[in-house]
Protein backbone atom coordinates (compact mmCIF):
# COMPACT_ATOMS: atom_id res chain seq x y z
CA UNK A 1 0.00 0.00 0.00
CA UNK A 2 1.47 3.32 -1.03
CA UNK A 3 1.23 6.66 0.65
CA UNK A 4 -2.37 7.66 1.15
CA UNK A 5 -2.98 11.29 0.36
CA UNK A 6 -4.02 13.46 3.27
CA UNK A 7 -7.55 14.70 3.22
CA UNK A 8 -7.55 18.45 2.60
CA UNK A 9 -8.95 20.62 5.34
CA UNK A 10 -6.96 19.32 8.26
CA UNK A 11 -4.06 21.76 8.30
CA UNK A 12 -4.04 23.45 4.92
CA UNK A 13 -7.25 25.44 5.18
CA UNK A 14 -9.09 23.64 2.38
CA UNK A 15 -12.66 22.43 2.84
CA UNK A 16 -13.01 19.13 4.69
CA UNK A 17 -14.01 16.04 2.79
CA UNK A 18 -12.65 17.04 -0.62
CA UNK A 19 -10.05 14.94 -2.39
CA UNK A 20 -8.86 11.37 -1.84
CA UNK A 21 -8.62 9.95 1.66
CA UNK A 22 -8.35 6.56 3.30
CA UNK A 23 -11.59 4.81 4.14
CA UNK A 24 -11.68 4.42 7.93
CA UNK A 25 -12.24 0.65 7.74
CA UNK A 26 -9.40 0.25 5.25
CA UNK A 27 -7.17 2.17 7.65
CA UNK A 28 -8.18 0.11 10.68
CA UNK A 29 -7.83 -3.25 8.93
CA UNK A 30 -4.58 -2.49 7.08
CA UNK A 31 -2.61 -0.71 9.83
CA UNK A 32 0.30 -2.71 11.24
CA UNK A 33 2.92 -2.09 13.89
CA UNK A 34 6.14 -1.07 12.16
CA UNK A 35 9.39 -1.72 14.02
CA UNK A 36 11.98 -1.12 11.30
CA UNK A 37 12.38 2.25 9.64
CA UNK A 38 14.42 3.89 6.92
CA UNK A 39 16.64 6.80 7.93
CA UNK A 40 14.51 9.31 5.99
CA UNK A 41 13.45 12.15 8.33
CA UNK A 42 9.76 12.53 9.13
CA UNK A 43 8.53 16.04 8.26
CA UNK A 44 7.63 18.13 11.30
CA UNK A 45 4.22 18.90 9.78
CA UNK A 46 3.44 15.17 9.69
CA UNK A 47 4.44 14.70 13.34
CA UNK A 48 2.23 17.64 14.32
CA UNK A 49 -0.63 16.20 12.22
CA UNK A 50 -0.29 12.88 14.08
CA UNK A 51 -0.42 14.62 17.46
CA UNK A 52 -3.37 16.73 16.34
CA UNK A 53 -5.25 13.55 15.36
CA UNK A 54 -4.50 12.18 18.82
CA UNK A 55 -5.99 15.24 20.49
CA UNK A 56 -9.31 14.61 18.72
CA UNK A 57 -9.89 11.45 20.74
CA UNK A 58 -12.81 11.57 23.16
CA UNK A 59 -12.11 12.34 26.82
CA UNK A 60 -14.42 12.58 29.80
CA UNK A 61 -15.60 16.14 30.41
CA UNK A 62 -13.39 17.01 27.41
CA UNK A 63 -10.49 17.32 29.87
CA UNK A 64 -7.93 16.23 27.23
CA UNK A 65 -5.44 14.77 29.76
CA UNK A 66 -2.74 13.94 27.17
CA UNK A 67 0.59 15.69 26.84
CA UNK A 68 3.35 14.98 24.30
CA UNK A 69 7.10 15.24 23.91
CA UNK A 70 8.52 15.03 20.37
CA UNK A 71 11.93 13.36 20.42
CA UNK A 72 14.10 13.71 17.31
CA UNK A 73 17.58 14.27 18.74
CA UNK A 74 19.67 11.11 18.25
CA UNK A 75 21.49 11.50 21.58
CA UNK A 76 18.19 11.77 23.48
CA UNK A 77 16.73 8.81 21.55
CA UNK A 78 19.84 6.76 22.40
CA UNK A 79 19.44 7.51 26.10
CA UNK A 80 15.70 6.80 25.88
CA UNK A 81 16.45 3.51 24.11
CA UNK A 82 18.54 2.39 27.09
CA UNK A 83 15.32 2.30 29.13
CA UNK A 84 13.63 -0.44 27.09
CA UNK A 85 14.44 -3.83 25.62
CA UNK A 86 13.11 -2.44 22.30
CA UNK A 87 16.19 -0.27 22.05
CA UNK A 88 16.69 -0.78 18.31
CA UNK A 89 13.18 0.48 17.52
CA UNK A 90 13.69 3.79 19.31
CA UNK A 91 17.22 4.27 17.99
CA UNK A 92 16.18 3.64 14.38
CA UNK A 93 12.97 5.70 14.39
CA UNK A 94 13.59 9.21 13.04
CA UNK A 95 10.97 10.55 15.45
CA UNK A 96 9.41 9.38 18.68
CA UNK A 97 6.50 10.87 20.55
CA UNK A 98 6.32 10.22 24.27
CA UNK A 99 2.70 10.33 25.43
CA UNK A 100 1.98 11.37 28.99
CA UNK A 101 -1.06 11.67 31.22
CA UNK A 102 -1.25 15.02 32.96
CA UNK A 103 -2.26 14.04 36.51
CA UNK A 104 -3.39 17.62 37.17
CA UNK A 105 -5.88 17.47 34.27
CA UNK A 106 -7.23 14.02 35.19
CA UNK A 107 -10.40 13.42 37.17
CA UNK A 108 -10.85 9.64 36.91
CA UNK A 109 -7.92 7.27 36.39
CA UNK A 110 -9.84 4.67 34.39
CA UNK A 111 -11.64 7.11 32.10
CA UNK A 112 -8.54 9.21 31.54
CA UNK A 113 -6.31 6.22 30.80
CA UNK A 114 -8.93 4.96 28.34
CA UNK A 115 -9.00 8.39 26.69
CA UNK A 116 -5.23 8.32 26.28
CA UNK A 117 -5.48 4.85 24.72
CA UNK A 118 -7.97 6.28 22.22
CA UNK A 119 -5.59 9.20 21.62
CA UNK A 120 -2.74 6.81 20.82
CA UNK A 121 -4.95 4.76 18.49
CA UNK A 122 -5.90 7.95 16.63
CA UNK A 123 -2.20 8.72 16.33
CA UNK A 124 -1.42 5.28 14.90
CA UNK A 125 -4.20 5.58 12.34
CA UNK A 126 -3.01 9.06 11.36
CA UNK A 127 0.54 7.76 10.92
CA UNK A 128 -0.79 5.03 8.64
CA UNK A 129 -2.94 7.47 6.64
CA UNK A 130 0.16 9.63 6.07
CA UNK A 131 2.03 6.66 4.58
CA UNK A 132 4.32 6.41 7.59
CA UNK A 133 4.75 3.57 10.06
CA UNK A 134 4.69 3.44 13.85
CA UNK A 135 4.65 1.17 16.84
CA UNK A 136 3.10 1.75 20.27
CA UNK A 137 5.77 0.89 22.85
CA UNK A 138 4.41 0.08 26.29
CA UNK A 139 7.19 -2.02 27.83
CA UNK A 140 9.09 1.20 28.58
CA UNK A 141 6.40 2.10 31.15
CA UNK A 142 8.31 0.15 33.78
CA UNK A 143 10.87 2.97 33.56
CA UNK A 144 8.38 5.82 33.41
CA UNK A 145 10.04 7.90 36.15
CA UNK A 146 13.44 7.55 34.43
CA UNK A 147 11.91 8.66 31.10
CA UNK A 148 10.34 11.65 32.82
CA UNK A 149 13.70 12.51 34.41
CA UNK A 150 15.55 12.14 31.09
CA UNK A 151 13.09 14.51 29.43
CA UNK A 152 13.22 16.88 32.43
CA UNK A 153 9.47 16.81 33.04
CA UNK A 154 7.47 17.40 36.23
CA UNK A 155 6.23 14.51 38.36
CA UNK A 156 2.66 15.44 37.42
CA UNK A 157 3.23 13.81 34.01
CA UNK A 158 2.85 10.02 33.89
CA UNK A 159 4.30 8.12 30.92
CA UNK A 160 1.62 6.25 28.94
CA UNK A 161 3.61 5.15 25.85
CA UNK A 162 6.32 6.00 23.39
CA UNK A 163 5.23 5.98 19.75
CA UNK A 164 8.14 5.39 17.37
CA UNK A 165 7.46 6.94 13.93
CA UNK A 166 9.23 6.70 10.59
CA UNK A 167 9.07 5.54 7.02
CA UNK A 168 8.67 1.74 7.05
CA UNK A 169 11.67 -0.29 5.90
CA UNK A 170 9.05 -2.80 4.67
CA UNK A 171 5.32 -3.37 4.79
CA UNK A 172 5.16 -7.14 4.76
CA UNK A 173 3.73 -7.60 8.26
CA UNK A 174 0.90 -10.05 8.54
CA UNK A 175 -1.73 -10.01 11.23
CA UNK A 176 -4.49 -12.34 12.34
CA UNK A 177 -7.43 -11.71 14.56
CA UNK A 178 -9.75 -14.10 16.33
CA UNK A 179 -13.01 -14.75 14.59
CA UNK A 180 -15.66 -12.30 15.75
CA UNK A 181 -17.75 -15.20 17.08
CA UNK A 182 -14.89 -16.12 19.42
CA UNK A 183 -14.84 -12.73 21.14
CA UNK A 184 -18.57 -12.08 21.59
CA UNK A 185 -19.51 -13.72 24.87
CA UNK A 186 -23.20 -12.91 24.82
CA UNK A 187 -25.87 -11.17 22.81
CA UNK A 188 -29.01 -10.01 24.60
Amino acid sequence: MGRVQRRPGITDGAKKGKGPFMDIFEGIYSRRSIRKFTDKPVPQQDVLEVIKAGTWAPSGLNNQPWRFVIIRDQAVRTRLAELTRYRIVIESAPACVAVFADREAMYDDTKDHQAIGACIQNMLLAVHALGLGAVWLGEILKNGPAVRELLELPETLELMAVVAIGYPASRNQEARRRDIRDVIVKEC
